[in-house]
């Protein structure tokens, strides 16, 4: 997940729909290609009309780019000034419905819907109507614009209107492209236009696919974006999965995200942090209206572990069920086929065999004889987080959990592990799931000190 850093930035992202509409008198494909051309081309004065019309969501401020026409703000106001316009769901709680947010607190994402005046000033003449019949094709399609530009507080909202009209004409130019690359006689697939973010210096970027076509049968163009980009073959960056998820959205599938964000991590002495890298979801106890409560944490721990994989683009299967978790260890032979719908605990050389036969993913165990040894084992799991940066199951006597990143120190040995207790039975609180440590940062003293444990430690396919 990343985070904003809402003192100094903020993202300004236009969506809306634009519609392409063409009429085809012909089915020549070069002709049909130009009409399509001529369509881009208008679409793309229509962004640089004076009908064009930037509205910034959850706020009164209207703007005309084109007109030089800002609404109640003026072209020089900050893009600070104009987040204090912005009514945010914390000024809904507390039931607060002014206008202007007078406090200043900062918005890390500025909606803004794209629309077009249809209305012109001045009489109207009158309606002509005209009558001709002939056989014709009428292609319609609904572009989904969707923009964002990175800026600083300081930055006028002059610049960033002029900048979100570049970032607009420049993707009707990318859609349009695709949408002749991939026309099939009077079939036009939509263009899908998705952020990603890639590492530092990069940062966000925006590419557009055409929509429904499999990343598999992408794998060029993700080659070519690779390049361009300076990115290495050995991770998947461009996969509809790696799409950036903007922090003003919530998930559709309820389940929190890496909660271990908002933590305050520990300071040691020259301790460095070493982290989960990506995305994960918080499985645990109770959810999916699943009672598994006393028996199946280490099942939670593999379906966080699979999120993880899933929402960083290596595999496309949903997270398994308890009872597919079960059915996989059953085809392997690793289970009689009455283990399928029994509640069983299953420990971390299960987990390592589900991996390998659901998403075809490797695992290393690390075998601790006794949970002192664990505060041993700074460097082998600061390495882990460092070069492979998947969640870790660890189990031990009847007790699973997840570590997601360790913080240790080389010279004096000190360590603490970052750890999501699968355990929790309440609901999807982030709130409660931190402050009472459901997830949070322990000491070696967490793990039982005379108690054996096996830790699964996911290897990160290397594909793209």
């Amino acid at each position: 997940m990343v985070v904003v850093d809402s003192d100094t930035s903020s993202i300004f992202r236009v969506r809306g729909p634009l519609e392409l509409r063409c009429l085809l008198d012909s089915t020549d494909a070069q002709l049909m290609r130009q009409v399509i051309s001529r369509t881009f081309v208008t679409l793309r004065s229509q962004v640089k009309s004076e009908s064009c019309v930037l509205a910034v969501c959850n706020s009164s401020v209207i703007i005309w780019p084109n007109k030089a026409v800002y609404g109640e703000i003026t072209p020089d106001t900050t893009c600070e000034d104009l987040c204090q316009w912005i009514q945010t769901d914390e000024q809904d709680n507390v039931g607060k419905k002014k206008k202007k947010n007078k406090k200043g607190f900062s918005v890390s994402v500025v909606n803004l819907r794209l629309m077009m005046e249809v209305t012109k000033p001045g009489p109207l003449p009158a309606p002509i109507l005209s009558k001709t019949l002939k056989k014709s094709h009428f292609l319609r399609a609904t572009l989904p614009m969707d923009c964002v530009v990175r800026t600083s507080y300081n930055d006028t909202v002059r610049d960033v209107c002029k900048r979100l009209l570049e970032a607009l004409t420049n993707q009707l130019c990318e859609m349009e492209k695709i949408a002749l690359l991939h026309l099939s006689g009077a079939t036009l697939i939509v263009p899908e236009p998705l952020h990603f973010l890639l590492p530092d210096p990069k940062g966000l970027v925006t590419v557009v696919f055409p929509a429904g076509v499999h990343d598999k049968e992408l794998e060029t163009r993700r080659r070519e974006l690779h390049q361009q980009f300076e990115l290495p073959d050995d991770r998947p960056y461009f996969r509809r999965a790696n799409a950036y998820h903007f922090p003003n959205e919530p998930y559709k599938d309820g389940y929190l995200r890496n909660p271990h964000v908002i933590l305050t991590h520990p300071t040691l002495d020259n301790g460095k942090l070493y982290l989960v890298q990506g995305v994960y979801s918080y499985h645990h106890y109770m959810q999916d209206r699943a009672d598994d409560n006393g028996w199946g944490c280490a099942y939670r721990s593999l379906q966080t572990i699979c999120s993880w994989f899933q929402q960083q683009g290596y595999v496309e299967r949903s997270v398994p069920t308890h009872r597919e978790i079960q059915q996989a260890l059953v085809d392997v032979g690793d289970k009689p086929a009455s283990f399928v719908g029994s509640r069983q605990w299953i420990g971390s050389i299960e987990v390592q065999n589900v991996l390998n036969h659901l998403l075809d993913i490797t695992s290393k165990i690390m075998f601790v004889s006794q949970g002192s040894e664990l505060a041993s084992k700074g460097r082998e799991l600061a390495n882990h987080f460092l070069t492979e940066g998947t969640p870790i199951m660890i189990g031990g006597g009847v007790l699973a959990h997840t570590i997601l990143g360790v913080t240790w120190s080389e010279t004096t040995g000190q360590i603490r592990y970052l750890i999501l207790d699968p355990h929790y039975t309440g609901a999807e609180d982030l709130q409660v799931i931190t402050e009472k440590g459901w997830c949070g940062w322990k000491g070696p003293d967490f793990w039982d000190q005379t108690a054996y444990y096996n830790l699964c430690l996911p290897q990160r396919p290397r594909i793209f």
